[in-house]
C-alpha cells in the first residue's frame, strides 16, 4: 500500500475494496418484494443512454430509476456518522456522492423520469409498496 493511500490500514483498505457496487442485501431484499408484487425492471442499467449513472432498478416504460443507498456512502441524514479516520477525506467523498446523486437527480427529472431513492434501513416491504404505486401511476394503470 502507498504512503498516498486513502485508507488508514491495509486492513480498512481491504474492507472498503470488497464492499459491493450492487447487488447488495438491501438491493436484493428490495428486488424479491418487487418482483413479488409482479413488477418486472431492469438490474443495474442507465436511464438515460448519455447519463453516466446506473440505476440499480429501473422501470423503463413508467420512467422510474430506482436507487438503493446506502447510509454511509450517501450520507443519510439519519445514520450517517462521520468518520473519525481520515475524517477529511471521507467528509469530502460523502459531499461529492451527496452533490452527484442531486445533480443526477435533476438530470433525471428534465428528461421526465423520477427517481426514487431508497435507504438501506428502511424496510424492503415498505419501499417496494411505495414504488408499486408510483410505478402503477406513471403508467396510467392501477399499482
Amino acid at each position: 500500500m502507498s504512503n498516498r493511500s486513502w485508507a488508514s490500514t491495509p486492513a480498512v483498505r481491504r474492507s472498503m475494496q470488497s464492499n459491493r457496487s450492487r447487488d447488495t442485501k438491501p438491493e436484493l431484499l428490495l428486488r424479491r418484494a418487487l418482483h413479488a408484487r409482479g413488477l418486472r425492471y431492469r438490474v443495474c442499467t442507465k436511464p438515460l443512454p448519455d447519463l453516466r449513472m446506473k440505476a440499480d432498478i429501473v422501470f423503463r416504460p413508467a420512467r422510474v430509476a430506482v436507487e438503493v443507498r446506502g447510509c454511509f456512502w450517501h450520507g443519510c441524514p439519519e445514520h450517517h456518522r462521520k468518520p473519525t479516520a481520515n475524517s477529511e477525506y471521507w467528509t469530502a467523498k460523502i459531499s461529492r456522492n451527496i452533490a452527484r446523486d442531486r445533480k443526477n437527480e435533476k438530470l433525471l427529472s428534465e428528461a421526465g423520469w423520477l427517481l426514487i431513492a431508497v435507504w438501506e434501513h428502511e424496510g424492503p416491504a415498505d419501499s417496494a409498496a411505495l414504488i408499486a404505486e408510483v410505478v402503477g401511476r406513471r403508467r396510467g394503470g392501477s399499482p
